[in-house]
């Protein structure tokens, strides 16, 4: 059983260790460190939580309380003028294969739809194959490709 909650001003430590858990194994396949892991850097989480965009999700099998322990899974939705922003979503190594992802993706269209959205945008790292394999499985189409802060991007759309 796993729960969700807004991330909190003391979760910060813990969100940037899971981003850089679940990102971290991609630096040597794309030469570079990935945008998840840059917003680390660039204190880019902080403003994040604070806004209101930062989800957590616990697996209470492994706490007592939803409040202890570290979060296994996170989802960073940022609502724009036309689309939702899916703008991170990240499941810990050690927790993954567990359907948690799945939830997390299932919690993002939810989001949406509450909140009168009628799409989806995400955008994922070009080389970051699983990962574009996964959002097309999830009815994720691609709309462009751009190159940002150096990173080669693609970027994805899902209608609701």
């Amino acid at each position: 059983m796993s729960t969700i909650r807004l991330a909190r001003a003391p979760d910060l430590a813990a969100v940037e260790a899971l981003v850089d858990a679940a990102y971290g194994h991609y630096v040597a396949r794309i030469g570079m460190t990935p945008g998840p892991m840059r917003d680390v850097d660039d204190n880019g989480y902080a403003p994040y939580i604070a806004a209101g965009y930062v989800n957590l999700l616990f697996d209470v099998d492994d706490a007592c309380d939803s409040d202890d322990g570290a979060p296994v899974g996170l989802l960073v939705l940022i609502p724009k003028p036309d689309t939702l922003l899916l703008d991170n979503v990240a499941v810990s190594p050690a927790a993954q294969g567990r359907g948690f992802g799945k939830r997390l993706m299932q919690m993002a269209e939810t989001y949406a739809r509450d909140h009168g959205f009628d799409s989806i945008t995400l955008y994922t790292q070009e080389q970051m194959h699983e990962n574009l394999a996964l959002y097309r499985r999830y009815g994720y189409v691609e709309t462009h490709r751009a190159e940002e802060r150096g990173l080669k991007r693609i970027y994805l759309r899902k209608s609701l």
